[in-house]
Protein backbone atom coordinates (compact mmCIF):
# COMPACT_ATOMS: atom_id res chain seq x y z
CA UNK A 1 0.00 0.00 0.00
CA UNK A 2 1.43 3.21 -0.64
CA UNK A 3 2.62 5.88 1.86
CA UNK A 4 0.07 8.56 2.48
CA UNK A 5 1.13 11.97 0.29
CA UNK A 6 0.57 14.62 2.44
CA UNK A 7 -0.81 17.40 0.52
CA UNK A 8 -0.35 21.09 1.21
CA UNK A 9 -2.60 23.33 1.82
CA UNK A 10 -2.26 26.47 -0.74
CA UNK A 11 -4.98 28.47 1.03
CA UNK A 12 -5.10 31.37 2.94
CA UNK A 13 -6.52 31.78 6.37
CA UNK A 14 -8.79 34.78 6.81
CA UNK A 15 -7.44 36.92 9.80
CA UNK A 16 -9.21 36.11 12.89
CA UNK A 17 -11.87 38.55 13.34
CA UNK A 18 -12.19 38.82 9.69
CA UNK A 19 -15.00 39.40 7.75
CA UNK A 20 -14.92 37.68 4.36
CA UNK A 21 -17.15 39.43 1.91
CA UNK A 22 -16.20 37.89 -1.24
CA UNK A 23 -14.73 40.65 -2.91
CA UNK A 24 -11.63 43.14 -2.48
CA UNK A 25 -11.12 46.74 -2.88
CA UNK A 26 -8.47 48.34 -4.20
CA UNK A 27 -5.85 50.18 -1.93
CA UNK A 28 -6.99 53.78 -3.85
CA UNK A 29 -10.40 53.36 -3.75
CA UNK A 30 -10.29 52.92 0.32
CA UNK A 31 -7.97 55.58 0.20
CA UNK A 32 -10.57 57.75 -1.21
CA UNK A 33 -13.50 56.50 0.71
CA UNK A 34 -13.70 58.56 3.72
CA UNK A 35 -13.08 61.71 1.53
CA UNK A 36 -15.86 60.46 -0.78
CA UNK A 37 -18.40 60.08 2.17
CA UNK A 38 -18.13 63.44 3.61
CA UNK A 39 -18.15 65.39 0.24
CA UNK A 40 -22.08 66.19 0.62
CA UNK A 41 -20.53 67.88 3.79
CA UNK A 42 -17.92 69.62 2.30
CA UNK A 43 -20.51 70.75 -0.71
CA UNK A 44 -23.24 72.23 1.67
CA UNK A 45 -20.16 74.18 3.66
CA UNK A 46 -18.86 75.50 0.63
CA UNK A 47 -21.97 77.06 -0.56
CA UNK A 48 -23.47 78.21 2.81
CA UNK A 49 -20.00 79.24 4.40
CA UNK A 50 -16.93 79.50 2.61
CA UNK A 51 -18.29 80.99 -0.56
CA UNK A 52 -20.33 83.74 1.49
CA UNK A 53 -17.45 84.36 3.79
CA UNK A 54 -15.53 85.04 0.59
CA UNK A 55 -17.85 87.11 -1.51
CA UNK A 56 -17.77 89.07 2.16
CA UNK A 57 -14.10 89.81 2.25
CA UNK A 58 -13.81 90.63 -1.37
CA UNK A 59 -16.56 93.14 -1.11
CA UNK A 60 -15.00 94.97 1.90
CA UNK A 61 -11.95 95.88 -0.29
CA UNK A 62 -14.25 97.60 -2.77
CA UNK A 63 -14.69 101.19 -3.59
CA UNK A 64 -18.59 102.76 -2.41
CA UNK A 65 -19.19 105.82 -4.89
CA UNK A 66 -22.75 107.42 -5.42
CA UNK A 67 -23.45 105.04 -8.71
CA UNK A 68 -22.97 102.19 -6.44
CA UNK A 69 -19.79 99.52 -5.77
CA UNK A 70 -16.95 99.57 -8.25
CA UNK A 71 -14.68 96.70 -8.06
CA UNK A 72 -11.32 97.37 -6.63
CA UNK A 73 -8.27 96.80 -4.05
CA UNK A 74 -8.54 99.37 -1.71
CA UNK A 75 -7.84 99.51 2.50
CA UNK A 76 -9.89 102.37 2.81
CA UNK A 77 -12.71 100.76 4.24
CA UNK A 78 -10.59 99.00 6.59
CA UNK A 79 -8.60 101.78 7.48
CA UNK A 80 -12.28 103.66 8.18
CA UNK A 81 -13.35 100.82 10.60
CA UNK A 82 -10.52 100.55 12.68
CA UNK A 83 -9.28 104.46 12.50
CA UNK A 84 -11.88 105.97 13.97
CA UNK A 85 -11.97 106.12 18.06
CA UNK A 86 -15.79 105.34 18.13
CA UNK A 87 -15.47 102.16 16.54
CA UNK A 88 -13.05 100.83 19.09
CA UNK A 89 -15.31 102.35 21.79
CA UNK A 90 -18.10 100.31 20.32
CA UNK A 91 -16.19 96.96 19.94
CA UNK A 92 -14.95 97.29 24.05
CA UNK A 93 -18.54 98.06 24.69
CA UNK A 94 -19.65 94.56 22.72
CA UNK A 95 -16.49 93.08 24.73
CA UNK A 96 -17.97 93.96 27.65
CA UNK A 97 -21.72 92.91 26.86
CA UNK A 98 -20.17 89.68 26.06
CA UNK A 99 -18.17 89.59 29.24
CA UNK A 100 -21.31 90.01 31.45
CA UNK A 101 -22.95 88.09 29.79
CA UNK A 102 -20.42 85.20 30.28
CA UNK A 103 -20.43 85.68 33.65
CA UNK A 104 -24.48 85.64 34.61
CA UNK A 105 -25.01 82.46 32.17
CA UNK A 106 -21.71 80.54 33.25
CA UNK A 107 -22.94 80.71 36.98
CA UNK A 108 -27.17 80.30 36.01
CA UNK A 109 -26.32 77.99 33.57
CA UNK A 110 -23.50 75.91 35.50
CA UNK A 111 -26.77 75.45 38.97
CA UNK A 112 -28.99 74.43 36.74
CA UNK A 113 -27.41 71.62 34.66
CA UNK A 114 -25.62 70.68 38.24
CA UNK A 115 -28.94 70.45 40.16
CA UNK A 116 -30.46 68.45 37.02
CA UNK A 117 -27.50 66.13 36.70
CA UNK A 118 -26.92 65.64 40.39
CA UNK A 119 -30.05 66.54 42.59
CA UNK A 120 -32.79 64.80 40.45
CA UNK A 121 -32.78 61.38 40.68
CA UNK A 122 -35.12 60.32 37.94
CA UNK A 123 -34.97 60.31 34.36
CA UNK A 124 -38.27 61.12 33.85
CA UNK A 125 -38.32 63.88 36.01
CA UNK A 126 -34.71 65.22 34.35
CA UNK A 127 -36.61 65.08 31.22
CA UNK A 128 -39.28 67.09 32.94
CA UNK A 129 -37.48 70.08 34.26
CA UNK A 130 -35.52 70.36 31.38
CA UNK A 131 -38.09 71.00 29.16
CA UNK A 132 -39.65 73.40 31.54
CA UNK A 133 -36.48 75.27 31.10
CA UNK A 134 -36.82 74.84 27.24
CA UNK A 135 -39.74 75.69 25.81
CA UNK A 136 -39.59 79.62 27.10
CA UNK A 137 -37.30 79.27 24.25
CA UNK A 138 -39.40 77.96 21.41
CA UNK A 139 -40.79 81.75 21.24
CA UNK A 140 -39.17 84.13 19.03
CA UNK A 141 -36.53 85.80 20.69
CA UNK A 142 -38.06 89.58 19.93
CA UNK A 143 -41.26 88.62 21.99
CA UNK A 144 -39.43 87.50 24.73
CA UNK A 145 -37.35 90.54 24.70
CA UNK A 146 -40.41 93.03 24.54
CA UNK A 147 -41.72 91.46 27.23
CA UNK A 148 -39.34 92.78 29.22
CA UNK A 149 -40.50 96.40 28.66
CA UNK A 150 -43.65 96.55 30.44
CA UNK A 151 -42.25 94.91 33.61
CA UNK A 152 -39.15 97.18 33.44
CA UNK A 153 -40.57 100.31 32.47
CA UNK A 154 -41.64 103.45 34.48
CA UNK A 155 -44.71 102.32 35.51
CA UNK A 156 -43.81 98.25 35.20
CA UNK A 157 -44.41 95.52 37.59
CA UNK A 158 -40.84 96.08 39.15
CA UNK A 159 -41.24 99.65 39.48
CA UNK A 160 -44.73 99.29 41.28
CA UNK A 161 -43.62 96.37 43.50
CA UNK A 162 -40.45 97.89 44.73
CA UNK A 163 -42.64 100.95 45.61
CA UNK A 164 -45.08 99.30 47.56
CA UNK A 165 -42.56 97.64 49.91
CA UNK A 166 -41.30 100.72 50.31
CA UNK A 167 -37.92 100.13 49.05
CA UNK A 168 -37.90 103.22 47.01
CA UNK A 169 -40.46 106.24 46.45
CA UNK A 170 -40.02 106.36 42.86
CA UNK A 171 -39.25 104.68 39.81
CA UNK A 172 -36.01 103.68 38.76
CA UNK A 173 -34.57 104.79 36.09
CA UNK A 174 -32.11 101.95 35.43
CA UNK A 175 -34.21 99.46 35.15
CA UNK A 176 -35.18 99.93 30.89
CA UNK A 177 -33.47 101.49 28.08
CA UNK A 178 -29.76 101.27 30.06
CA UNK A 179 -27.06 98.55 30.50
CA UNK A 180 -28.57 96.92 32.85
CA UNK A 181 -32.03 96.05 30.57
CA UNK A 182 -29.22 94.93 27.76
CA UNK A 183 -27.72 92.47 29.75
CA UNK A 184 -30.89 91.27 31.64
CA UNK A 185 -32.43 90.87 27.77
CA UNK A 186 -29.14 89.03 27.43
CA UNK A 187 -28.60 86.49 30.14
CA UNK A 188 -33.05 85.66 29.14
CA UNK A 189 -32.37 85.00 25.55
CA UNK A 190 -28.99 83.10 25.69
CA UNK A 191 -28.81 81.23 29.26
CA UNK A 192 -30.45 77.58 27.46
CA UNK A 193 -27.19 77.96 24.98
CA UNK A 194 -24.80 77.53 28.39
CA UNK A 195 -27.27 75.25 30.14
CA UNK A 196 -27.23 72.18 27.47
CA UNK A 197 -23.93 71.54 27.03
CA UNK A 198 -23.15 71.92 30.70
CA UNK A 199 -25.83 69.55 31.31
CA UNK A 200 -24.77 66.98 28.42
CA UNK A 201 -21.49 66.91 29.96
CA UNK A 202 -22.17 66.74 33.90
CA UNK A 203 -24.78 63.35 32.83
CA UNK A 204 -21.03 61.86 31.55
CA UNK A 205 -19.48 62.22 34.74
CA UNK A 206 -19.28 58.59 36.21
CA UNK A 207 -20.64 58.92 39.35
CA UNK A 208 -18.15 56.47 40.89
CA UNK A 209 -15.48 58.98 40.59
CA UNK A 210 -17.67 61.59 43.28
CA UNK A 211 -18.39 58.58 45.50
CA UNK A 212 -14.85 57.57 45.35
CA UNK A 213 -13.74 61.64 46.58
CA UNK A 214 -16.25 61.49 49.15
CA UNK A 215 -15.22 58.38 50.48
CA UNK A 216 -11.49 59.70 50.46
CA UNK A 217 -12.79 62.69 53.10
CA UNK A 218 -13.58 65.46 50.08
CA UNK A 219 -16.44 67.77 50.91
CA UNK A 220 -18.95 69.18 48.74
CA UNK A 221 -16.75 72.26 47.85
CA UNK A 222 -13.60 69.71 47.38
CA UNK A 223 -15.82 67.58 45.10
CA UNK A 224 -17.01 70.39 43.39
CA UNK A 225 -13.70 71.84 42.65
CA UNK A 226 -11.75 68.91 41.93
CA UNK A 227 -14.30 66.36 40.05
CA UNK A 228 -17.25 67.99 38.82
CA UNK A 229 -15.75 71.50 37.54
CA UNK A 230 -12.32 69.88 35.72
CA UNK A 231 -14.92 66.84 33.78
CA UNK A 232 -17.30 69.86 33.04
CA UNK A 233 -14.83 71.97 31.26
CA UNK A 234 -15.62 70.72 27.85
CA UNK A 235 -19.50 71.61 28.50
CA UNK A 236 -18.49 75.00 29.99
CA UNK A 237 -16.15 76.51 26.74
CA UNK A 238 -19.28 74.74 24.21
CA UNK A 239 -21.16 77.13 26.18
CA UNK A 240 -18.77 79.61 26.34
CA UNK A 241 -18.51 80.18 22.62
CA UNK A 242 -21.91 80.11 21.93
CA UNK A 243 -22.98 82.89 24.18
CA UNK A 244 -20.16 85.07 23.31
CA UNK A 245 -20.32 84.62 19.65
CA UNK A 246 -24.06 85.27 19.75
CA UNK A 247 -24.13 88.08 22.13
CA UNK A 248 -20.82 89.89 19.77
CA UNK A 249 -23.16 89.65 16.60
CA UNK A 250 -26.67 90.74 18.24
CA UNK A 251 -28.03 94.47 17.48
CA UNK A 252 -31.46 93.89 18.16
CA UNK A 253 -31.38 93.17 21.70
CA UNK A 254 -28.93 96.52 21.92
CA UNK A 255 -31.04 98.37 19.81
CA UNK A 256 -34.30 97.97 21.64
CA UNK A 257 -33.09 97.20 25.48
CA UNK A 258 -31.35 100.19 25.29
CA UNK A 259 -33.15 102.74 23.87
CA UNK A 260 -30.56 103.66 21.02
CA UNK A 261 -28.36 104.65 24.08
CA UNK A 262 -25.90 101.52 23.87
CA UNK A 263 -24.31 100.68 20.64
CA UNK A 264 -22.82 97.22 19.15
CA UNK A 265 -20.18 96.06 16.40
CA UNK A 266 -23.85 94.47 14.91
CA UNK A 267 -25.58 97.79 15.14
CA UNK A 268 -22.38 99.47 12.92
CA UNK A 269 -23.02 96.88 10.77
CA UNK A 270 -26.90 97.55 10.39
CA UNK A 271 -26.67 101.07 10.14
CA UNK A 272 -24.25 100.79 7.26
CA UNK A 273 -25.90 97.90 5.42
CA UNK A 274 -29.23 100.45 5.91
CA UNK A 275 -27.22 103.43 4.18
CA UNK A 276 -26.64 101.33 1.18
CA UNK A 277 -23.07 101.26 1.99
CA UNK A 278 -21.99 97.53 1.67
CA UNK A 279 -18.62 97.90 1.45
CA UNK A 280 -18.01 99.67 4.65
CA UNK A 281 -20.41 97.13 6.22
CA UNK A 282 -18.33 94.35 4.74
CA UNK A 283 -15.26 95.55 5.90
CA UNK A 284 -17.09 95.54 9.93
CA UNK A 285 -18.28 92.36 9.46
CA UNK A 286 -14.44 90.75 8.64
CA UNK A 287 -13.05 92.77 11.44
CA UNK A 288 -16.10 91.04 13.49
CA UNK A 289 -15.37 87.95 12.20
CA UNK A 290 -11.78 88.03 12.77
CA UNK A 291 -12.43 89.25 16.98
CA UNK A 292 -14.61 86.30 17.20
CA UNK A 293 -12.14 83.50 15.90
CA UNK A 294 -9.51 85.14 18.26
CA UNK A 295 -11.75 84.95 21.32
CA UNK A 296 -13.16 81.30 20.45
CA UNK A 297 -9.27 80.45 19.37
CA UNK A 298 -8.52 81.74 23.01
CA UNK A 299 -10.96 79.42 24.54
CA UNK A 300 -10.05 76.50 22.76
CA UNK A 301 -6.31 76.73 23.40
CA UNK A 302 -7.15 77.22 27.71
CA UNK A 303 -9.97 74.05 27.00
CA UNK A 304 -9.63 70.93 25.05
CA UNK A 305 -13.12 70.72 23.42
CA UNK A 306 -12.46 67.71 21.66
CA UNK A 307 -13.21 65.55 24.83
CA UNK A 308 -16.46 66.20 24.71
CA UNK A 309 -16.94 65.50 20.61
Amino acid sequence: MPPDIAIPDVTTAAPKGAVVTGRTESPALAAIMPYLQSLPLWIVLAIFLAIPICMIVVASFWDDQATGMVPSFIWDNYRDALGEWVTWNTYLQTIRYAVIVWALTLGIGFTVAYVLAFHIRSSLWQMVLFQVCAIPFLTSNVIRMISWIPFLGRNGLANQFLMDLGITDHPLEFLLYSPFAVCLAFVHLYTLFMVVPIFNTMMRIDRALVEAARDAGAGPIEVMRHVIIPLSLPGISIGTIFVVTLVMGDFITVQMMSGGQSASVGLIIKNAMSLLQYPEASAQAVVLLLTVLLMVGSILRVIDIRKEL
